[in-house]
């Protein structure tokens, strides 16, 4: 367990519940773990995921594209991303089971939305998510300033382009369940409001809030940060409920989704 995660951004990660992760660890109290704790990933995360011990077939049809590795990856964490099995990932790309990757290294991943979401299909180019999102979604309300808007490959997240050092607001009223570092995303602050929503506010280069905050729709969740990848000011927001991802162009926003 690293530092800054919680059990919440361990369980969403891995796409199981808070409450199967602290049972398989026989966690009571998750407020008391300490970073470098090992844990137990309950076998329902890798439900999708292939362990036959013969080699899974790579369609011919499939178009691939590169993938540049950042710090955080795991080939199991691209492989969702991407919606196919590890094995099909490992066969693509002729690796073995004990592949170790590192930052920097390019492997290959399917083109397109593979996972069946209805995310708009989208390839990766330089790391970067590239998509044409619909017209007038920019007319949206955003966290921040929204100058670019792309959906994030295999997922229902986005990148929203914005400003350096502005306050990225929340678009709702909730209370912070977890803020620090996370992964690849910077610092993040993710809120749980009502109607079993989660609003994931990633990107950030300092952060305004603590766990435990109540906060209000315009509160300030931090200041937005540089994409270390892209040199650019980006946002990076996803929204659940439950544990399903949806479409952050249509997740609720207090007083609506217009900028007016």
């Amino acid at each position: 367990m690293g530092r800054g995660e919680t059990i919440y951004s361990i369980s969403r990660f891995y796409r199981v519940t808070a409450e199967e992760l602290m049972n398989a660890n026989s966690i009571s109290d998750p407020s008391r773990l300490q970073a470098g704790r090992r844990l137990t990933i309950p076998s329902s995360a890798f439900s999708d995921v292939n362990v036959s011990s013969s080699a899974s077939t790579v369609s011919a049809a499939q178009v691939l594209t590169d993938y540049r590795i950042v710090r955080g990856d795991t080939l199991f964490g691209i492989a969702r991303a991407h919606g196919i099995s590890l094995q099909n990932l490992l066969d693509m790309n002729k690796f073995s089971s004990n592949h170790v990757i590192r930052a920097g290294d390019v492997i290959k991943v399917p083109v397109g939305n593979q996972s069946g979401s209805n995310a708009p299909a989208n390839i990766v180019q330089n790391n970067q998510p590239i998509v044409n999102v619909s017209a007038g979604i920019l007319s949206l309300r955003w966290p921040v300033d929204a100058r670019e808007i792309s959906y994030m490959t295999g997922q229902m997240g986005v990148v929203v382009e914005g400003h350096h050092n502005e306050s990225v607001k929340s678009l709702t009223q909730g209370r912070v369940i977890s803020a620090g570092p996370w992964r690849k995303f910077g610092k993040v602050a993710i809120v749980e409001a009502t109607g079993g929503y989660f609003y994931m506010y990633g990107g950030c280069e300092t952060l305004s809030v603590n766990v435990g905050d109540r906060i209000s729709p315009g509160t300030e969740m931090g200041k937005l940060g540089i994409n270390a990848v892209s040199e650019k000011p980006q946002l990076f927001f996803m929204v659940f409920r439950g544990d399903t991802p949806i479409d952050p162009a249509k997740a609720p926003r207090a007083g609506g989704n217009s900028r007016t």
